[in-house]
């Protein structure tokens, strides 16, 4: 059984920083892939950011140049570093760990860009 802890959401004034961290633990394939989605209110869950087990990223077009997604050195901590925050950002950010047909999720962690 894995799971997946996130952390760092909060409120933040449009044009800020925050970055997001996801720990997984328990018994994982080493090659899988890493990813954060979100989900703001009245809309569907959407990718946001994806990263293989080899380090090959991936970015939704409404974020490319303002996310970097990354993972440490163990590969089971995937971070979201978020930069130049607009209140379209607003939302529920959840984590994936998913191989072949395996999904995992995080409970997710609210982020609100707001002044």
């Amino acid at each position: 059984q894995v799971q997946l802890v996130e952390s760092g959401g909060g409120l933040v004034q449009p044009g800020g920083s925050l970055r997001l961290s996801c720990a997984a633990s328990g018994r994982m394939l080493s090659m899988n892939v890493m990813a954060w989605y979100r989900q703001a209110p009245g809309k569907e869950r959407e990718l946001v950011a994806t990263i293989t087990s080899g380090g090959g990223t991936n970015y939704a077009d409404s974020v490319k140049g303002r996310f970097t997604i990354s993972r440490d050195n163990a590969k089971t901590t995937v971070f979201l570093h978020m930069n130049s925050l607009k209140p379209e950002d607003t939302a529920v950010y959840y984590c994936y760990l998913g191989w072949g047909s395996v999904t995992n999720w995080g409970q997710g962690t609210q982020v609100t860009v707001s002044s």
